[in-house]
């Protein structure tokens, strides 16, 4: 049975390759972005090689309402979806109360609640279909608190707890969720974050191309949360197994802190 996989942050990074991995496999995909051009070219794309369905919808999920107006937009369009990737998101880099709030409050909407709202509304319909899967996106900022980029790290927290949870309560449903962190990642996200001044962007990124394949293929196996890349996987067991304390704080301060 051929699914339907609905992308959100679809034109570019690790949204774009989830859904050529996606595609590559034979699942007709509904991509979501706010850039019409780029996910109708990428769309193109798709079908012409993969020779599957590819559809877009231009929607900017930081906007209040935004969720129940793309579920609506979904439904409309006749689409069942079988899997969603929760992959849209952003960071902010600096110290907290030199940034902007209005900047905060979008970053929040757009990484817990239009995620938490989406996962809710389309999970719904795979568990009363009995089959399906979700995959949110946190990161490797969830595993500790992080200086200078406090909101981001706590809504990728947020995202990995919610997620492990929901996967729980979704036992014997048919529906599984799941969740991918990845690290430092070859994506737009730096720019976008402001992040030029950070000693991460000199750090050795993974290929966004790998990393959407891992969490792909985790999604498909229902998998409870996969961790993309062996260096970040150490990473993850560390902030695990380590107390929380001053000296926690100045190791994630030291990583995040400037060149």
């Amino acid at each position: 049975m051929k699914n339907t996989i609905l992308i959100t942050g679809a034109s570019g990074g690790i949204g774009k390759e989830f859904a050529l991995v996606a595609a590559e496999n034979k699942n007709d995909v509904l991509l979501v972005a706010r850039s019409g051009d780029l996910l109708n070219a990428l769309c193109e794309q798709i079908k012409a090689t993969y020779k599957v369905k590819a559809d877009y919808i231009v929607a900017d999920l930081s906007d209040y309402g935004s969720a129940e107006n793309l579920y609506k937009e979904v439904i409309n369009r006749g689409y069942r979806i079988n899997y969603l990737i929760n992959n849209a998101g952003f960071g902010d880099y600096g110290n907290f109360l030199e940034r902007s709030l209005a900047k905060y409050q979008q970053m929040i909407h757009l990484n817990i609640t239009s995620l938490t709202e989406l996962t809710w509304l389309f999970a719904k319909d795979m568990v009363k279909d009995k089959r399906g899967g979700i995959l949110n996106i946190a990161s490797t900022a969830a595993f500790q608190p992080d200086p200078y980029m406090a909101i981001y790290g706590a809504t990728k927290s947020f995202v990995a707890n919610f997620t492990e949870a929901l996967s729980y309560e979704l036992k014997g449903t048919g529906v599984t969720a799941t969740v991918l962190s990845p690290g430092a990642t070859t994506t737009g996200f730096f720019d976008e974050a402001q992040m030029g001044q950070s000693k991460m962007v000199s750090s050795k990124m993974m290929n966004a191309n790998k990393v959407a394949r891992i969490g792909y293929h985790a999604m498909m196996k229902g998998k409870l949360h996969v961790i993309a890349g062996f260096m970040n996987k150490l990473l993850g067991f560390f902030s695990a197994t380590m107390p929380p304390s001053r000296f926690r704080l100045k190791i994630a301060a030291a990583v995040l802190g400037k060149k």
